[in-house]
């Protein structure tokens, strides 16, 4: 079978474990002849006569007969393996030219280089895993928090993926009636009764209409919150964010402009990654450099989901802030308003402070430098975000591509429920829900292109 430029018959060869020195490396083999490929080079027991998932000492030879490594060969004899093909994985000391030499070798013995993600798309090709699940895969290597890797966990074990093959498998019932109805359109009969086609296709919507709206919250676990620290010089910007930090990341100075560029840097919260930018202080530059950062700003500004805006309790009013906030304010953002210097202006009242689009809740006042109110600042961040929304038992999207096909798969429905209200015939009924079907079928791999493969799975590292 081929796939775009290479043969999938091929057996392929590729580093599984991170490039460069470590303790030790792992090279997988996948393919009918990796059994074979791997027992030319070995010196140690006959491999080909081993039982599948079973661990070999041995000494991997050169075709010079020359010990290259001492190796731990570990066997997976189709179709007991990730792929469903052979597998060998051979575990060798980290040394990059010990790796390159074995990679070599296995290559002149007749393996060819792993495409990205090939490992995985065989997997998936041999009926291993269906599509969202092999996606996972690549969400699995990249998770960086406790909730990323639980969706990805999930997602990899067949959960959404089940809930979306369920849904598909209910309407493909009913669509088998409709399209047995057009096969006797002479007759004039209805094998599908349309009032439960129409509950189903409302209930269909209706647990559609749930996943698309856990998105949001999937795209956060996934990639983190954007959350800009912005407000006029000598605020305590910096001194905040070195706070929520635990560490001295940004430079802490009386002097007003100390900060020119942004600064970047990630704060955990709860297993909630929140990207936090900290930025030059918003006024009129005193020259080129500051004029730059303050540009900056205002752009870190615009391309924030959380404007978390920092004022000295002691100099700004409450009219002065919300002036600031006028201009700072995009649409889809949401504000926390954070009075700091609270050990100099403790009688600062919030309430005073609230606006139609900033309730009290959004307001914590904190004194940076005295570590005053910071873990309930922190909470707020990450209420801001789940609210009561996190329960990661239930299936959570946090693929765009899956977003794309679940909006489309409702809006087909939502044409079925349209002409059927409307008593159109019932070929266009059927074209409806066979497109809702299509988009359904797209997210676990039921429909997939050449194209759609090559663009998810170039995405992987080499030896996934």
């Amino acid at each position: 079978m081929q796939y775009t430029n290479y043969d999938l018959k091929d057996t392929i060869v590729a580093l599984a474990t991170p490039p460069g020195v470590g303790a030790i490396g792992v090279i997988r083999l996948s393919g009918t002849n990796a059994i074979a490929i791997a027992d030319m080079v070995f010196k140690g027991k006959a491999l080909n006569k081993q039982k599948s998932h079973t661990i070999h000492l041995g000494k991997i030879i050169s075709e010079e007969n020359k010990i290259i490594d001492e190796v731990l060969i570990s066997l997976f004899v189709a179709p007991k393996s990730y792929t469903k093909e052979n597998v060998v994985e051979v575990s060798c000391h980290g040394s990059s030219y010990i790796i390159q030499e074995l990679i070599q070798l296995f290559i002149k013995k007749g393996a060819r280089m792993a495409q990205p993600g090939e490992f995985t798309l065989r997997a998936f090709l041999n009926g291993q895993m269906d599509l969202s699940q092999a996606e996972a895969v690549a969400d699995l290597i990249a998770s960086n928090s406790a909730a990323a890797h639980t969706i990805a966990m999930q997602q990899m074990r067949g959960g959404f993926s089940n809930e979306i093959k369920n849904l598909r498998q209910q309407l493909l019932d009913f669509a088998s009636l409709i399209e047995l109805e057009l096969d006797f359109s002479e007759e004039d009969v209805e094998f599908a009764n349309r009032e439960d086609l129409q509950q189903l296709v409302k209930k269909i919507q209706t647990l559609i209409h749930a996943l698309i709206q856990s998105f949001k919250l999937g795209n956060v676990i996934k990639k983190g919150v954007n959350t800009v620290i912005a407000g006029r010089p000598n605020a305590g910007k910096s001194t905040l964010l070195n706070v929520l930090l635990k560490e001295e990341r940004a430079i802490v100075s009386e002097i007003a402009g100390t900060t020119r560029d942004t600064i970047e840097e990630v704060l955990n919260i709860q297993g909630i990654e929140f990207r936090l930018i900290d930025t030059a202080g918003i006024r009129d530059a005193q020259d080129q450099i500051e004029a730059i950062g303050v540009e900056k700003t205002m752009e870190k500004v615009q391309q924030s989901a959380i404007l978390l805006y920092v004022f000295d309790a002691r100099k700004l009013t409450p009219e002065m802030v919300k002036a600031d906030l006028e201009k700072l304010q995009v649409p889809n953002q949401t504000i926390l308003l954070v009075p700091n210097k609270m050990d100099r202006n403790p009688s600062l009242k919030p309430e005073e402070y609230v606006t139609a689009t900033l309730p009290l809740s959004q307001i914590v006042t904190v004194s940076a430098i005295n570590n005053m109110n910071i873990e309930h600042l922190k909470n707020t961040l990450y209420q801001l975000v789940v609210s009561d929304k996190l329960n990661l038992d239930n299936p959570i999207v946090s693929n765009t591509r899956h977003l794309e096909a679940l909006q489309n798969a409702h809006e087909s429905l939502s044409e079925v429920l349209k002409n059927m209200g409307a008593g159109v015939t019932t070929d266009f009924v059927a074209m409806d829900i066979r497109r809702a079907l299509y988009h359904l079928g797209e997210i676990v791999g039921e429909v997939s292109t050449d194209d759609l493969l090559g663009n998810i799975f170039s995405r992987f590292c080499i030896g996934k």
